[in-house]
């Protein structure tokens, strides 16, 4: 194949991301607000490719294909459970979310509980943004490297990748991340559907690539590859980080209003359904063509048999979606930082151009221990399901303070963050507690009794008056920012 015209198409993509970043700081009106959450003024349009986009990233392109490569097209419901998780927030939260009128979860917690509520969800969600960051850098190696063999090593195809995440992320803010997404779902549908037709019709069809697969029952099974117990997960773990995770609620909060809210995430999660499937298609295809490979390499490899022109907007679309990803994340990080840490403890009177300021800086170390963490990921769905566990304590928390305030005490959200903190470190660390298959099975109720115990031992309320028209409301007494 004519390696120039998938890298010529490439090298097109990064020019029409960097117009769209600079194109953003037109948008990005309001200095602080405008960089990070776009000023508020996301519409149901932006929100649903920014949802979609923020999904199928790293994880939900290469890390399917990678599992379908050694369990079959049951790796697709990976996509299915992000999926459900973007629309159980559209009906159940974003609207809310929205009307809060705030900038981070740990900001919510210390409103409704205290301040040390507040300190260790920011370490949480960094720790949860970090690794879901990292995962990016993975995927867009893997993609360069089988992009450009002769030019790019695994490697050296994550260093670019990260360039890239970093250049665009500080230019353009929020608005280059809304934007550029419209493009991303738009050129990966196109790219990715028609790379997988071509790729099946290339191999002779479905039944010459199920004859070439490698003996076994489970590969076009529904559940049975992957395991019904781990597809659960997925979509246990999947919901929960949805409610919880600030890359994900950002969204909702950089909404112009509740109502573009609510369906952007609807419209959003029905986007993502389909494409883990034909993700895994590609993994399915790569099993019979090509055993022995690497499993991470089993999506490009595969689209790299097409045509050249094929490929090359397929590949440039799904490390696009790294991109705009990996900005998401990295905006993220940077409102955690700049929000929760810096104007809350350091310097709350911190001046608007120098929160900008230190808004970039913190992207740019962000990035650089991302890269570094990339370095050590082993596997992506694997190691993205284990760091986005930690989101339970956290919708354990945020369920409980917008539908059932009256069990919330003061010291709710620090104890029981502490509690899905240290049941996780324990996980890593001490096997012979894993009686489940996946951490998620035993974050959830150890979360909820932590939750309730804290109910029946602090005498203390939290800082919620009953509702009213159905919004929470906060004391008069509560400090806020």
């Amino acid at each position: 194949m004519n390696i120039n015209i998938p890298l010529w198409i490439v090298v097109a993509y990064i020019i029409a991301l960097y117009a769209i970043s600079w194109y953003a700081t037109k948008l990005n009106k309001g200095g602080y607000l405008g960089y990070l959450l776009a000023g508020r003024g996301f519409t149901a349009g932006i929100i649903s490719t920014m949802v979609a986009g923020l999904a199928i990233g790293g994880a939900s392109t290469i890390g399917v294909a990678e599992q379908a490569y050694k369990t079959g097209i049951s790796a697709g419901w990976y996509n299915g459970a992000w999926a459900a998780g973007a629309i159980f927030v559209g009906f159940a939260l974003a609207y809310r979310l929205r009307q809060l009128n705030v900038t981070t979860i740990p900001e919510l917690f210390e409103r409704y509980f205290d301040k040390s509520g507040r300190i260790l969800g920011v370490l949480g969600q960094i720790i949860i943004q970090m690794v879901v960051t990292s995962l990016q850098y993975v995927a867009g190696g893997a993609i360069l490297a089988a992009l450009m063999p002769d030019v790019f090593t695994f490697q050296s195809g994550m260093l670019v990748s990260a360039a890239v995440f970093i250049g665009v992320t500080l230019v353009g803010g929020y608005w280059a991340a809304g934007l550029s997404n419209i493009i991303n779902v738009i050129v990966i549908y196109v790219g990715v559907v028609t790379g997988a037709l071509l790729s099946v019709e290339n191999i002779g069809g479905f039944t010459a690539m199920a004859a070439s697969l490698p003996p076994g029952d489970h590969w076009f099974a529904p559940f049975e590859g992957v395991g019904m117990a781990m597809v659960l997960a997925w979509f246990v773990v999947m919901v929960t980080q949805a409610c919880s995770n600030q890359a994900v609620v950002q969204i909702a909060f950089a909404a112009k209003d509740g109502k573009n809210a609510k369906w952007g995430f609807i419209i959003g999660g029905l986007l993502i359904v389909p494409v883990g499937f034909i993700c895994a298609l590609f993994g399915l295809v790569a099993a019979a063509k090509f055993p022995g490979i690497t499993p991470a390499m089993a999506l490009p490899k595969t689209i790299l048999e097409l045509n050249p022109w094929i490929a090359g907007i397929a590949l440039s679309g799904l490390w696009a979606a790294d991109i705009s990803t990996a900005v998401g994340l990295l905006l993220g990080c940077s409102t955690l930082v700049v929000n929760d840490i810096w104007k809350r403890f350091i310097q709350p009177d911190l001046p608007e151009q120098r929160q900008l300021m230190i808004s970039r800086i913190v992207v740019l170390i962000i990035s650089l221990l991302t890269y570094w963490m990339a370095t050590s990921v082993l596997g992506i769905i694997k190691t993205l399901l284990i760091g986005l566990t930690l989101t339970t304590s956290y919708t354990v928390v945020l369920f409980f303070a917008l539908y059932a305030p009256k069990f919330c005490k003061k010291g709710s959200a620090f104890w029981t963050l502490l509690a899905g903190i240290v049941f996780l470190i324990t996980w890593q660390f001490v096997p012979a507690i894993r009686i489940v298959p996946h951490p998620v099975y035993l974050a959830w109720p150890i979360s909820l009794t932590a939750f309730l115990l804290v109910y029946v031992l602090d005498p203390r309320p939290a800082n919620i008056t009953p509702e009213t028209n159905g919004e929470l409301a906060l004391k008069p007494s509560t400090v806020q920012q």
